[in-house]
């Protein structure tokens, strides 16, 4: 086994510095120096869930760069000093309908979780990237493009993906009409990509003073989403909004945006919801959801975010003070996302 040094879950509201095993590296396998991490609020929700008494430990940490620093055997598409980027996918069964479409992300099988999941070879939990070294399939790390900032794209590959498929995948592009409803982690890269895309983009938000950081990233309006009359007055605009609102909430108002024939994705938030069948079916509206991404769409978007000059806005700290980072993504201080560097870990 190998040997490096990471950020274990010691309960709910805690992570303690120590010592964490590694696999020996497979004939398919790479080791990354994981140089940063973002900080998703998935960790949150998996601290919030952890039992310290389980045998199972917790190490967070699905969305990471950093440089290979080995390679197994069998590899032949990395060298040693490569920069990559790893998800929160880390291996799949590679041979269902879906893993074949190069939809690993939605494996019959389900995918291996970068953290907390179950390795397929040795039945081991996952460990994640709060730490200095991460041992990873070849075939599930990307290439980091040069114009990428390794700190900046770390975010890309859990919140940039996630809404990169659908924007894909709805056809947004030169003359779409795109709203983003919610302004933080998943809805600055929506609105970065949108824009990028060459779509007419908006934010909707009931916070006002988000209007100026709105233009900043690109957008060309915002709707103040608690003002009855500027939602009336956009009703029917959109081809495509893009709900990354986390909380549970009314979809109805989102729908009514939606023009005919156009779609409204939910993205932030995956528990139950309940839908007016009046309100998709005055405009034949469409409901749809996504989540991460395939192999294919990953290594597209990371391409298009180098050529493009999209990445996340993040505030990097040291992972030492990855508690004050959690804390405050409770309280949602932070604009967009939080990004460890993992070199105090040396």
């Amino acid at each position: 086994m190998r040997t490096t040094t990471g950020w274990q879950a010691t309960g709910p509201t805690a992570l303690r510095r120590t010592s964490l095993e590694r696999r020996d590296l497979r004939p398919d396998d790479i080791a990354v120096r994981v140089d940063y991490c973002g900080v998703c609020h998935s960790d949150l929700h998996a601290l919030h869930a952890y039992d310290q008494h389980t045998k199972a430990p917790l190490v967070p940490g699905h969305e990471f760069t950093g440089v290979v620093t080995g390679i197994g055997r069998e590899v032949t598409t990395r060298s040693v000093g490569d920069r990559v980027a790893v998800g929160n996918i880390v291996d799949s069964c590679g041979v269902c309908a879906m893993c074949e479409a190069g939809q690993e992300n939605f494996c019959h099988a389900f995918p291996t979780l970068t953290y907390g999941g179950t390795d397929r070879q040795d039945g081991s939990t996952t460990l994640g990237g709060y730490s200095r070294e991460y041992v990873v399939r070849d075939a599930f790390a990307y290439p980091l493009p040069a114009g990428l900032d390794p700190a900046a794209a770390a975010p890309l590959m859990c919140a940039g993906v996630t809404v990169w498929e659908p924007l894909r995948h709805l056809g947004v592009g030169p003359g779409s009409r795109v709203a983003v409803a919610g302004l933080g982690g998943l809805g600055h890269l929506a609105v970065r990509m949108a824009v990028a895309l060459g779509a007419t983009t908006t934010v909707v938000s009931r916070t006002r003073d988000k209007r100026d950081d709105a233009r900043k990233l690109g957008a060309h309006d915002l709707i103040d989403s608690a003002d009855t009359q500027h939602m009336a007055a956009a009703r029917d605009t959109f081809d495509v909004v893009i709900d990354t609102v986390s909380a549970p909430h009314d979809l109805a108002p989102y729908l009514k945006l939606v023009a005919m024939d156009g779609t409204l994705s939910l993205l932030g938030y995956l528990g139950p919801v309940t839908v007016e069948a009046t309100d998709l079916l005055i405009g034949r509206k469409k409901l749809s959801s996504a989540g991460s991404g395939g192999r294919p769409a990953t290594a597209e978007m990371l391409r298009f975010c180098a050529d493009n000059g999209v990445a996340a806005d993040v505030e990097v700290l040291p992972s030492a003070q990855v508690d004050t980072a959690l804390d405050r993504l409770r309280r949602n201080d932070v604009r967009y996302r939080f990004v460890l560097d993992m070199s105090d870990l040396d």
